[in-house]
């Protein structure tokens, strides 16, 4: 979703997209002018920054945009009276609170609470046993030896009684246990013989076999499978989902639905997919979302009406029970979104939040299709946890890394769902930067940070918790929004919005409590602009960051290329992102070109392909300088994953295109209608799409493999399969 180096990567994003340089507007527009000081102290007192630094020196946010966002915060203040009354209320009943929303403390540390003389503290257990009791001096702190959980503290003093969730985590997430390399792919893209047009689940239970057992690849990174909006044409974007807390079932391997085998009609439906197979392979056709659920619906319409047998309906229960209230509802929103589209505000009011009775009085008339929903969502589960299995019997030490989307769509299931602790007329985005001086709206809803932790943040927890069900790592989505996020007015330009503050310290709490009772890794993309120590406090706690070798660049020396040595060990190495052009096109110099064709540019094309041609030029040398390339011998894809090789980082990402030249990045921003983001098949050189079957059999991936074959471990039991470094697959 970002871009930018480990450091202040703005300076470099602009060496290489557009140089808008027209300057960031530094003052705010007339018709939000500077705000009063009453406003300032009450945005200050809710965690709304009232300035920012766009790169260039601090610029003041306005008296409308700071009234707008206190507004999606509940607070009231119109005018600079309101902003007095509601400041003053606001720090009164900060004052008569014994206890915040939400209580931290880290396992094997003492945490202070600052409570009256005389407290008396009790904490309740998330899973039962003894009550813990403090009384006395001990009241004053919470023992290091809490256990780990979401506990339940209450405190009573001074005839108050005061109640919050704690969260007793871990001080770090688990890491990777060994160094390791894999593949980063967009699922979509990796079409086999048996997919109905796009890659499926199925295919990634292969791909992840193949690379596992084949290549020692210890991972495989994929892009977020979250559910999709309804309709068509739908946006294909992986990063605008309906729900992340559900996959779609776009992804589902039909066939691998145990009821296909006794249903002949949907055999036939299977055997019209490969004409969507065909079109996409051979007739360099795009990758067509709305034609794949149309043929897929059809036939899990027919296999739903299979009567299942009583271990498989057992199976189903048990699924039902644990997801609960969240399922319930992504059902009853799809069920809906079937009747009445998928915009839920211009639904009849009674049906615009979920604890209306209203839905309540659907749900019965529309049971059927509920159901039908819930059972979508369980297969899709099962294919899930059959791909990861898939991986680490192949001997992936972490398998399948999940990525999370930053937000949803704001008229999607979750933003149904979850209206309550997602701010209304919000949008976030990113502030003016040297990439985009005019700065970034997402269309996403934020979390309300005061909603968040009067829910304990529960509904983060769950996210996680799913995020990680079937996975060995996740990947958070701009992981600086566990700190601040940048808000934008609905009606409001992107400069015109600010900052919103979170409770980090809760966030990485949850965060770290989560990844540890499922055993996962954490990785944060953490590109673009950073704000100062946030790096430094992701990698306290083990998360681990993202690292693209074309920002690693010493803007203490005046931009120069990082030596291997100097890489923080704790990242993700990549050569390119889904938003970034692929190796193949950096080598040749076809990103410029397309940006060119597209009319993307903001210098003359001269002056972009010279300043690209001295980018790679600094990297050739620098190849050189360590030994990984001979004084005028062209550089390489292997070169480069080489170099990555030589640095610390923890894990080392291929991007799967890479093993075959496609020069075609995935997604173009700045783009829409100009250019097929999100529909592209992995293809070769020449564009001619390659399956999966001819991408395992290519040149290229045996000899990226081969030069990443340090970090290629021999799989448990599968020792006599891999395949030996240099040989072709």
């Amino acid at each position: 979703m970002a871009f930018g180096s480990s450091e202040d990567g703005v300076r470099w994003v602009a060496a290489y997209l557009d140089r808008e340089q027209a300057g960031f507007e530094q003052v705010p527009a007339e018709d939000n002018p500077p705000a009063p000081p009453e406003l300032v102290a009450l945005a200050h007192a809710h965690g709304v920054d009232s300035s920012y630094d766009a790169g260039s020196g601090p610029v003041q946010v306005g008296a409308r945009t700071l009234t707008a966002v206190l507004a999606a915060l509940g607070v009231d203040a119109g005018t600079p009276e309101l902003a007095a009354r509601a400041l003053e209320r606001h720090r009164a009943q900060s004052a008569q609170r014994l206890l915040p929303p939400t209580v931290v403390a880290w396992r094997g540390r003492r945490t202070a609470l600052d409570l009256p003389a005389g407290a008396e503290v009790r904490v309740e257990l998330e899973q039962g046993g003894d009550d813990w009791e403090l009384t006395g001096e001990h009241a004053h702190w919470l023992p290091a030896d809490l256990p780990l959980g979401r506990h339940v503290l209450t405190v009573r003093a001074d005839g108050r009684t005061g109640r919050a969730t704690l969260v007793v985590a871990p001080p770090r997430i688990p890491e990777p246990q060994q160094r390791s390399w894999g593949f980063l792919a967009q699922l979509y893209s990796v079409l086999s013989e048996q997919s109905w047009g796009m890659g499926d689940l199925a295919d990634l239970a292969e791909l992840a076999q193949w690379a596992g057992a084949e290549l020692g690849a210890g991972f495989l990174q994929i892009n977020p499978l979250h559910a999709g909006m309804p309709g068509a044409p739908s946006d294909p974007s992986p990063y605008r989902p309906s729900s992340r807390r559900f996959a779609d079932p776009v992804h589902l391997r039909v066939e691998a639905v145990p009821e296909y085998a006794r249903h002949e009609e949907a055999r036939d439906l299977s055997r019209r997919a490969r004409l969507l197979r065909e079109e996409v392979l051979e007739h360099d056709a795009l990758i067509d979302r709305d034609s794949v659920w149309s043929l897929k619906r059809q036939a899990l319409e027919l296999l739903h009406t299979v009567p299942r047998g009583v271990g498989r309906e057992a199976a189903y229960r048990a699924f039902v029970r644990r997801e609960g209230e969240w399922l319930e509802r992504y059902a009853v929103w799809n069920a809906l979104a079937e009747v009445h589209g998928g915009g839920w505000r211009s639904w009849p009011k009674g049906l615009r939040h979920p604890a209306d009775p209203h839905v309540a009085a659907a749900k019965a008339e529309l049971k059927d299709r509920i159901e039908f929903h819930r059972w979508l969502a369980w297969l899709v589960d099962e294919q899930l946890g059959a791909a990861q299995r898939a991986a680490t019997d192949a001997g992936m030490p972490l398998g399948l890394i999940h990525d999370l989307a930053v937000g949803v769509h704001p008229d999607g299931a979750d933003a149904w769902a979850l209206q309550d602790v997602l701010a209304t007329g919000i949008s976030t985005g990113a502030p003016p930067d040297a990439f985009n001086a005019h700065g970034q709206d997402w269309g996403l809803p934020p979390w309300r940070p005061d909603a968040l932790a009067e829910a304990g943040y529960a509904p983060f927890a769950e996210l996680i918790r799913a995020s990680a069900r079937h996975a060995g790592a996740i990947r958070i989505d701009h992981v600086m929004g566990l700190f601040r996020l940048w808000w934008v007015p609905e009606g409001a330009r992107p400069t015109e919005g600010t900052y919103v503050r979170y409770d980090a310290e809760a966030m990485l709490a949850v965060l770290a409590l989560e990844a540890h009772r499922a055993g996962t890794a954490v990785i944060g993309e953490d590109l673009g602009t950073v704000e100062p120590g946030v790096r430094e406090r992701l990698a306290d706690h083990g998360v681990l960051g993202t690292s693209v070798l074309w920002f690693e660049r010493d803007w203490h020396a005046g931009g120069a290329v990082l030596p291997p040595e100097r890489w923080r060990p704790g990242c993700l190495a990549t050569l390119t992102t889904h938003d970034l052009p692929s190796t193949a096109a950096r080598l040749t110099g076809e990103h410029v070109e397309l940006r060119h064709r597209l009319g993307l540019l903001a210098r003359p094309l001269g002056e972009e392909q010279d300043a690209a041609a001295e980018e790679l030029a600094d990297w050739q040398r620098e190849l050189v300088r360590i030994g990984l390339l001979a004084e005028g011998e062209p550089t390489t894809p292997e070169a480069l994953y080489a170099y990555l090789l030589a640095t610390p980082a923890k894990l080392v990402g291929v991007w799967l295109p890479d093993t075959v030249g496609d020069p075609r990045p995935q997604n173009l921003p700045g783009t829409w209608d100009q250019y097929p983001n999100w529909r592209l098949p992995i293809a070769d050189a020449t564009g001619t799409p390659v399956t999966l079957d001819a991408l395992a059999a290519a040149p290229g991936t045996a000899g990226i493999a081969a030069t990443l074959a340090p970090l290629t471990a021999p799989p448990p039991g599968h020792a006599d399969r891999r395949t030996p470094p240099g040989a072709t697959v």
